[in-house]
């Protein structure tokens, strides 16, 4: 299991840079941001600055969409930083959250997702792809490479990711949802004829070392809110009994609407509706050894990686005790599990 961070691109710039940067130094294989234009600084722009004060972490939208940006522009941004500083890009994608619902807009179909991660794919992998109608190739662009891996919740965006992922990102760290959503992918890839194993599968949620629960579960409240609003679309399809488990949709019940002014923010306003079990469920929360604990029960049904999100008090200090106790402990265990 390798781990990854994921920032806001909050101002001023050097903040994230600087995260960025101690990430790498305590052993974090990637920094992934947030991507919604208007509620955030244009995080491509940030990804450059990070690049070139770091060594070998890769930088990576968590996650964009096929809506905002023309997906040749998309590719043609990775191909470009891939050229600058070597291929340490990654593409996390879905159809599209904060940056399409911000400005009333809607996420895409799946078939648009499908076609965007092959055009956006097969681009910045320097190769000839098909667009409306044309066939495209970057000239300039020779050895770049580029994985994406898809963001789901739902059984038709959890059959896609196995059909045509890299990855999976999972946006919550409930060890039997994720039992069976890694699962589900993994048999629709088979049933495309993949290899099930060839795709990677990343857990993500907020990270917090410490001690007071209470504040804890405050600082994290926010990710059972974000997590809802996909839950919301799921039972509008679905039904709150439908196909996925029920620990993933009955706490949305109370659930009255969301302001994504606050998107992402230790102290949304408006996440009074997700208790206190869920928010120990989705996230990580405590001391070392309980991080430990629950990253060993991930790593087990196949995480390769884990992604902490930073959206807290105490982001420096976790970041250390993960470098210094947690990752090599992770390591170890893998090891030994080798």
């Amino acid at each position: 299991m390798d781990f990854g961070v994921v920032l806001q691109t909050n101002p001023p710039a050097s903040r994230t840079v600087h995260l960025a940067k101690l990430a790498e130094q305590y052993g974090f294989s990637t920094a992934w941001t947030f991507d919604s234009h208007l509620l955030w600084q244009e995080p491509y722009v940030i990804y450059s600055k990070i690049l070139a004060e770091t060594h070998r972490i890769k930088v990576g939208p968590f996650v964009t969409n096929p809506a905002t940006r023309d997906w040749t522009v998309t590719a043609s941004i990775f191909a470009t930083l891939n050229e600058m500083y070597g291929n340490r890009t990654i593409c996390g994608i879905g159809r599209g959250d904060s940056a399409v619902r911000v400005t009333n807009g809607k996420p895409v179909s799946m078939s648009e997702l499908r076609e965007s991660i092959h055009v956006i794919r097969e681009l910045a992998n320097s190769r000839s792809v098909e667009y409306k109608g044309s066939q495209l190739q970057f000239p300039w662009s020779k050895g770049s490479e580029l994985e994406v891996w898809v963001a789901a919740y739902g059984p038709m965006a959890l059959k896609l990711t196995g059909e045509v992922g890299d990855g999976f990102i999972l946006q919550l760290a409930d060890v039997d949802i994720a039992a069976w959503m890694i699962k589900t992918v993994r048999d629709a890839a088979e049933a495309a004829g993949r290899d099930p194993m060839s795709i990677k599968f990343c857990v993500a949620a907020p990270m917090y070392i410490g001690d007071d629960w209470s504040h804890m579960r405050d600082q994290s409240r926010w990710f059972g809110g974000m997590v809802g609003n996909h839950v919301a679309d799921i039972v509008a399809k679905y039904g709150m009994h439908g196909t996925v488990p029920d620990a993933l949709t009955d706490y949305i019940r109370g659930r009255e609407g969301y302001d994504y002014n606050s998107h992402g923010k230790a102290d949304n306003d408006h996440v009074d509706f997700v208790p206190d079990e869920i928010v120990e469920r989705f996230c990580i929360l405590g001391s070392a050894d309980q991080h430990i604990q629950k990253l060993k029960q991930l790593a087990d049904l196949g995480v390769d990686q884990f992604a902490g999100y930073l959206q807290h008090d105490n982001k420096e200090e976790t970041l250390r005790v993960y470098g210094e106790t947690v990752i090599p402990a992770m390591s170890e265990h893998i090891t030994a599990k080798a």
